[in-house]
């Protein structure tokens, strides 16, 4: 599917949507307490990947991700920690995305793990001990590990070696396991995990708004628009709440309370460190254009094992609607200067290049063509619906 959209200013109000990571975690310890967890949870290609394994957990067999890093990474320990035999599977470039460092340390504790990549069975039994990993490749390794490790006979040891990177992340897993009535006590180098313990479901858990799709619409409100979001919580664990404060260093004026609302107001480049954020990146590099002067954006290095090369993706995004951004390995630079030429966009089959490229469009002289732009189920099957709900203009072509 191609999206042609025709450039204008965002403007209105809108109910941010299901957070697709705290369904994911919530999905899971609704299963591990025994519990039949609800389709109506299932809003994205993502979440009905993990609602889809879930149910065939404790039967084995072939477990299919789709395209889905959360399903995988939160799976396999699990897998391993209840000792079923399953073959995980999937697509896209989640087969090339890194699992090595996850793996061997499921090795290390009597997991047996046929490969490092997809696919991959798994068999044998978990055992308690020391788990190893790094903190700069996925926070989802960990929280993988903190969802598997109360299900074993003894005490485990999380040891996270290096720079801690989407800690927001982690805190989200430790927050829905506190729900849960499970007890996690995190030491100066990671965690330690009493097992076995009993997943308790509280009452009527529900799904928190998403910070980091609804930041897709707060950073168009900057480009110029009026957007006021409802439903987020500024409490929430979600790291992609950073959105406010960086949007408010942009120049932008933000306002919280019952809703977020943000305004446009004269945007200046600024530096960016993205390593806690990393899915903010996209639309925070779009909303760069806008500002006068360069934005620059630090540690990106992991955005290159996502959905896509996402700093060659974005780079590239940029570059094609007629502006200037040149990269590193792990940096980007932006040379805004407060408006696009506009032209066509490849999604790279990435859901987050999609709707950056669509927020790119609030300031572009010239229609914008979006190829490959189905790419958006995997995380926000409703953008476009929602995207025309504030005035835009987008037609499939």
């Amino acid at each position: 599917m191609d999206i042609r959209i025709t450039p204008g200013k965002l403007c209105g109000t809108l109910e941010a949507p299901p957070s697709k990571s705290h369904a994911h975690r919530l999905m899971t310890a609704v299963a591990l307490a025994g519990k039949k967890n609800s389709e109506s949870l299932c809003t994205s290609e993502d979440t009905r990947a993990t609602f889809r394994c879930l149910n065939e957990l404790h039967d084995g067999g072939i477990l299919d991700c789709g395209e889905s890093g959360t399903t995988l990474r939160f799976l396999l320990p699990v897998a391993s920690a209840l000792g079923i035999n399953a073959e995980f599977i999937g697509h896209g470039r989640l087969p090339e995305r890194p699992m090595s460092a996850l793996t061997d340390a499921l090795r290390e504790n009597g997991a047996v793990i046929s490969a490092d990549n997809l696919p991959i069975k798994v068999s044998g039994q978990l055992h308690p001990g020391v788990f190893r990993v790094p903190g700069n490749i996925s926070s989802q390794f960990i929280s993988g590990l903190l969802f598997a490790l109360p299900l074993l006979d003894g005490y485990s040891e999380i040891v996270i070696e290096g720079k801690r990177e989407s800690v927001g992340y982690i805190d989200m897993t430790l927050d829905t396991l506190r729900s849960f009535s499970i007890n996690i006590e995190e030491t100066q180098s990671g965690y330690k995990i009493k097992g076995p313990q009993k997943y308790i479901e509280p009452d009527s858990p529900r799904v928190q708004g998403d910070w980091s799709n609804a930041a897709f619409f707060l950073c168009a409100g900057a480009l110029g628009g009026e957007t006021d979001i409802t439903g987020l919580s500024p409490d929430s664990r979600q790291s992609d709440r950073a959105v406010v404060s960086i949007l408010k260093d942009f120049g932008a004026d933000v306002k919280c309370g019952d809703m977020i609302s943000v305004r446009g107001n004269g945007l200046r480049g600024i530096k960016i460190d993205i390593s806690q954020c990393p899915d903010l990146f996209p639309t925070l590099a779009a909303t760069a254009c806008a500002a006068l002067g360069d934005t620059i954006f630090t540690n990106a290095a992991r955005l290159r094992i996502k959905e896509s090369d996402r700093i060659e993706a974005v780079e590239k995004m940029i570059n094609s609607l007629g502006g200037f951004a040149e990269s590193t390995e792990d940096s980007l630079t932006v040379h805004g200067t407060g408006t696009l030429p506009g032209g066509e966009v490849d999604s790279f089959n990435d859901h987050r290049i999609v709707m950056a490229a669509a927020v790119a469009a609030c300031i572009c002289e010239k229609t914008v063509v979006i190829h490959d732009a189905q790419a958006v189920n995997k995380s926000y099957p409703n953008f476009f619906e929602d995207y025309r709900k504030l005035g835009g203009k987008a037609d499939v072509i």
